[in-house]
């Protein structure tokens, strides 16, 4: 010991230690159990290291894209299965020029007059042969149409034809957002083909198909391409013989005039 306290060095200049070899090796058992879980920490971090490299130039940038993309991808995806589908556009064939019955009749075409689209955001008025080819749901107050109403959004996007809902209010006691808002509610009910939505204030289409104002059913107005009135169908049952009669609306009419 040198006097001020520290060990004599050896012969290299370096100080003397004191090494404790155990009797047994079992007594290391636990520093080798260390040691080994030290190098497998080590070995994970160089894998983690070799495969982030790359992506460590970038910083953050390369991440947040592919997150980015991969969200921007199952939106895309759900919002298009999940997702209203789009109305078809007014029939491009030419409205019917001598039918068997007079407009606003069966065998005729549908009646002069304009309606309102509320559909979207931004309403816009047009007239009511453009609402050609598909089906017209006149819809009374407080109707229990729900499974109708999907029923027929689905025959009518199958066999791409128009698909509107109007309210008859002719006997309304509420202002007319209430009975919007009662048509969003049933159209809420067609999650396979959405219908557009019809303001009809002067009552041109409940007026002309005169369904009963005391029935609570739906009035299913079936127009084909050029305009003319197919059938006026007063709650008409869901089922296969329904879905055939819109796959019909297709096609202009066959009528034979008079």
């Amino acid at each position: 010991m040198r006097p001020d306290g520290d060990p004599e060095h050896d012969d290299y200049g370096l100080p003397r230690i004191d090494v404790v070899i155990p009797d047994d090796a079992r007594e290391l058992e636990r520093d080798l159990i260390a040691y080994r879980r030290e190098e497998r920490r080590k070995r994970r971090r160089e894998r983690m290291r070799r495969l982030l490299g790359p992506l460590g130039r970038f910083g953050v940038a390369v991440p947040l894209i592919a997150g980015a993309l991969i969200i921007a991808l199952v939106s895309g995806t759900l919002l298009t299965v999940l997702g209203p589908r789009p109305t078809p556009r007014t029939s491009a064939d030419p409205v019917a020029g001598r039918p068997s019955a007079a407009p606003g009749r069966v065998g005729g075409v549908l009646p002069s007059g304009r309606v309102t689209v509320v559909t979207g955001a931004t309403p816009y008025e047009l007239p009511v042969l453009d609402l050609r080819s598909g089906v017209i749901g006149i819809v009374p107050p407080g109707c229990d149409c729900g499974a109708l109403v999907a029923e027929l959004g689905r025959a009518t996007r199958a066999n791409m034809v128009n698909f509107w809902l109007v309210a008859d209010r002719r006997r309304a006691t509420v202002p007319e957002q209430e009975s919007i808002k009662e048509l969003r509610a049933l159209a809420g009910e067609s999650h396979d083909g959405v219908p557009g939505l019809v303001s009809d204030p002067r009552h041109v289409l409940a007026s002309a198909y005169d369904p009963d104002p005391s029935d609570a059913r739906l009035t299913a107005v079936l127009v084909h391409t050029d305009g003319v009135v197919a059938d006026v169908l007063h709650g008409p049952v869901p089922g296969p013989a329904l879905t055939q009669r819109v796959s019909a609306l297709k096609t202009a009419s066959t009528r034979v005039p008079r």
